[in-house]
Order: structure tokens, then C-alpha cells, then sequence
């Protein structure tokens, strides 16, 4: 962060003062109330009569950076640093500025500047968050443990400590870090998932992945999803589910094809030419926005499929999930929904991340914080729920860390009525 040369002040007016004041204190009754536009409009009035009152500089640039105007925040923040070069909010709501903006490294150096004079552990926690976002986990493990010593009872810094110890199979750790993060107020439905995917003996803990979860992480991995699931991880369960498709179905036209959790559109891609009308469901707004552009889907629905599947009165003659059922455990309500909205004849295809055999489960929540099933297990829903297996396949997903991940994909009919 560079500093601006001083500015030149002129004493205030009496009368100034307060209506300055009074500026002040509407812009933080504002700010409470959560109308930000107003609050910020008020400060910079405010600060139109007193030009370089520091606490009003210090909220303007807060504002600003959740208003996403990191230039301008920024440039409150390093006018309060001119005055008081160790404010260690200024340095802070810089710092998320410079981040905002995309200036990774200058940002890291402002949080840490924030967190030696501030000795919190909000200043450390984004410190870390940064050094994750520029793939230097391990400094980032070390600044999570820094806002822990400033603050015990700070849950966030402890998740993100888990999550990387479950991410170097430290599992052990790992569980105790989220259960320190539930123990101090921590206790939502992500850190109940983390720990599950974490503990022994927790095979069937959790049913499905928390919709927040799933939907953030798509959200954020929806730009670069293509290229890195296809380029980099050597991803192919589209490909194999559409071929095979085609395959067992030479020549066949699908009136209707649901798309369950269908992402950006990768199967849509290899489908259309034996489509009617295609439905995409996916919780991820962004995905959905890359699906939109292929313009391969007739409706794209922004839901779990779990909803979608119990409230929909459209039926289909192809329904398909690629990769989808790795953030869902427990099949049974996926395979009763698709039943009701799968005409008689129609295929149920699908991809499953594939349990070990030795362990015995039907389904298992994995330290990766994905699902992965039995071939029997898959067996037994089909049955139960009225379809007929016409092929199991197996065969690699896609790598993690240079180790392929087996699959096996699953093609069904659903039997006449």
C-alpha cells in the first residue's frame, strides 16, 4: 500500500463539527442497519466537512470494500495510514481491498501488518485465507494457528485448520480441529460434514453433502471447471456415460432428458443430436450460467435435485447424473424421485465413485468430502425402486493427485408399469 501526501485541513467551524458528527453517527446507524449505499453516502459527506477525521475515513473504506470498490476503499484506508501510520483497522480494510482487487501478495503483507498491531484473530484468519489462495497451505496452516493463539474461541480459523489437515490425511487432527470449531459456536451443518468425512467408524454419518457446500464450491470452481476437470484431472464420466448411452440405445430419439446436477453442460454436449427437449437441474447459479450457454437446455432449474425430483410434473425417457451422486450418500429418496419422473422404458444413467470392497458398506463419506458406493448397494436401489440393470461399467472417473479414482457407471430401464 502506497501512502497519498498530506492534505491540506482547515479548522472547522463549530457548526461544521457537529453536522459532521451528526453525518457520522447516521452513517454508522446506517451501516448497522444494513443499508450500506446510504451509510457510505454519509460518511463521505461527513467527510466532506472534516476531511481527515480518522474514525470516518476508517468505516468509509469498510463500506466501500463490501460495496466492492476496492480502489476507492483502498484510498480511504491509505489516507487514514498518512495520519496514523499504525491503524491497524486501516491496514485491514486495506488489505481486504488490495484482495478484492486482486493484488494477492500486497494484501498478505497488509494483513500481516494488521495482525501485529492488532493481535486479533480476524487479521491472521484472512492472512491465512490469502496463502491459501496462492497455494501456500502450509504458511497458511501456520497463520490459521497464530488467529486460534489470539483468539481460542475463533471457529472459522478452526475449520480452515481441519481442512487442511484432512487434506494431508492428518484425520486425526483434523477431527479435533472440528470439534473445537462446533465447540465454540462453529455448529452448523458444514463442520458436522467435515467432521464425518474425518472420523472412524463414521461410514453412514451423513446422509448428503450440505446444499451450501456443494453450491459454493461450484460457484467458485464454475469458470475454470472445464478446463481443469477435463485438461487437468482427466475427467471423462460425460464421455463415458454419453457413449455407452448411445451404445444401448442405437438410434434412439429421447423426447425428454433430465439432467440431474448437470454443471456446465459436458453431457449435453454429446446428447443433442438424440434430444428432444433437455432439462438441466444444478444447485450452482454460476454452473447454470455455463449451461445456459450452450444453449443445449429447453429449461434450467436452480435447485437440489432432491426437490426438483419430488416436485416436478414433467416426466422423461432418459434420466442422467454425471459425477452427481458423489455429494449424495443415501440413494434411496434420488432413486424414488427419478423413478416417479422416468417413463416406463426409460434409462437411468449414472456415475458412482466406487467404495472399498473390503470395507463392507453400501455407501461411505470419504476424508476427500466426496461419497463413494457399492456395486450392491446400487443393485439394491434398482430393484427396490423398479428398475432393471442393462450394464455396469467400470472404469476411472478422473485422477486426484495423479491416482486415478475408480468408477463404476450404472445403466438402467425402468420396467413397465
Amino acid at each position: 500500500m502506497s501512502l497519498p501526501p498530506d492534505a491540506s485541513t482547515t479548522p472547522p467551524s463549530p457548526e461544521a463539527f457537529e453536522r459532521a458528527r451528526q453525518l457520522f453517527v447516521a452513517g454508522l446507524e446506517m451501516l448497522a442497519g444494513g443499508r450500506i449505499e446510504e451509510a457510505e453516502q454519509s460518511f463521505a459527506a461527513s467527510l466532506e466537512l472534516l476531511p481527515d477525521r480518522v474514525s470516518t475515513l476508517v468505516n468509509l473504506a469498510a463500506v466501500r470494500v463490501r460495496l466492492g470498490r476496492p480502489a476507492e476503499a483502498l484510498e480511504a484506508a491509505e489516507r487514514v495510514l498518512r495520519i496514523e501510520p499504525r491503524n491497524a483497522d486501516a491496514w485491514f480494510h486495506g488489505a481486504e481491498a488490495l484482495a478484492q482487487g486482486g493484488r494477492l501478495e500486497e494484501a498478505l503483507k497488509a494483513f500481516g501488518n494488521a495482525a501485529t498491531l492488532n493481535k486479533a484473530a480476524m487479521p491472521w484468519y484472512r492472512h491465512g485465507q490469502v496463502l491459501q489462495d496462492l497455494e501456500r497451505d502450509d504458511e497458511a496452516l501456520q497463520s490459521y494457528e497464530h488467529a486460534i493463539a489470539a483468539d481460542p474461541a475463533f471457529a472459522p480459523a478452526w475449520t480452515n485448520k481441519g481442512n487442511i489437515l484432512r487434506e494431508r490425511s492428518r484425520l486425526a487432527e483434523a477431527a479435533e480441529a472440528f470439534r473445537q470449531a462446533i465447540a465454540h459456536g462453529g455448529a452448523n451443518e458444514l463442520n458436522d460434514y467435515y467432521l464425518a468425512a474425518v472420523s472412524s467408524g463414521g461410514t453412514q454419518a451423513t446422509a448428503t453433502a450440505p446444499d451450501a457446500y456443494v453450491e459454493g464450491l461450484f460457484d467458485a470452481y464454475a469458470n475454470g471447471f472445464e478446463r481443469h476437470v477435463v485438461d487437468v484431472l482427466g475427467y471423462r464420466a460425460h464421455e463415458v456415460l454419453a457413449g455407452e448411452i448411445t451404445r444401448l440405445a442405437p438410434g434412439r430419439w429421447f423426447d425428454s432428458v433430465l439432467d440431474l446436477g448437470c454443471g456446465t453442460g459436458l453431457c449435453s454436449e454429446r446428447l443433442k443430436t438424440c434430444s428432444g427437449s433437455m432439462i438441466g437441474v444444478d444447485l450452482s447459479s454460476q454452473m447454470l450460467q455455463k449451461a445456459e450457454a450452450t444453449g443445449n437446455y429447453a429449461t434450467l432449474v436452480h435447485q437440489d435435485i432432491g426437490s426438483f425430483l419430488q416436485a416436478t410434473d414433467t416426466r422423461h425417457d432418459l434420466v442422467m447424473a454425471g459425477d452427481v451422486f458423489i455429494y449424495v450418500g443415501d440413494l434411496a429418496a434420488v432413486f424414488a424421485g427419478v423413478q416417479r419422473v422416468t417413463l416406463p422404458g426409460g434409462l437411468f444413467c449414472f456415475s458412482l465413485e466406487v467404495a472399498q470392497q473390503d470395507k463392507g458398506v453400501e455407501f461411505e463419506l470419504q476424508p476427500t468430502l466426496r461419497f463413494a458406493h457399492s456395486e450392491s448397494y446400487a443393485r439394491r436401489m434398482a430393484a427396490e425402486h423398479g428398475f432393471e440393470v442393462v450394464r455396469m461399467l467400470y472404469t476411472p472417473l478422473r485422477r486426484d493427485q495423479r491416482n486415478a479414482i475408480d468408477g463404476l457407471f450404472v445403466f438402467l430401464r425402468k420396467t413397465a408399469a
